[in-house]
């Protein structure tokens, strides 16, 4: 495996399977991104049943850093890296290279002013799905777990 970006490392004591993925930010290759990710997931067996939520968490976070944190620009990257165990679930790092955003500042997308909001129901989507979310490097990173 090659080293991972820096700030995007997991564990390889508590996710012993890892793997990175990186894409150009183009919104048409998120779907085989996401793709490969669960073929990657369901074969370390490490989200058995959860297969769902964890896809959709991606699809979200993925969508997320190539639409608002690249700006859709072919010329950048989006990162992706993964751990998988199969006692303690999976751990997904997406990494944009964008300013960031505070995720404080997202409104709730079931609240009265969120449900016109035209942006924030992926970010809610997420913490909903998965079991720990963090933003991490101004909220060009987030780190999520599904145990």
């Amino acid at each position: 495996m090659s080293n991972p970006q820096p700030g995007m490392e997991i564990d390889p004591k508590q996710f012993p399977v890892q793997r990175e993925f990186a894409l150009p930010a183009e919104p048409d290759s998120i779907s085989n991104l996401v793709d490969d990710i669960m073929a990657f997931i369901e074969q370390s067996a490490c989200g058995a049943g959860k297969e769902p939520e964890i896809s959709l968490a991606v699809q979200e976070a993925l969508a997320n850093a190539v639409i608002h944190g690249a700006a859709s620009d072919a010329s950048k990257t989006v990162y992706c890296t993964v751990g998988c165990s199969p006692t303690e679930g999976v751990v997904i790092v997406v990494r944009d290279p964008g300013p960031g955003f505070d995720p404080d500042e997202v409104r709730n997308p079931l609240s009265p002013s969120g449900l016109t909001a035209e942006h924030g129901r992926g970010v809610h989507l997420i913490r909903e799905l998965m079991d720990d979310v963090q933003f991490e490097r101004n909220g060009a990173q987030i780190r999520m777990r599904k145990k």
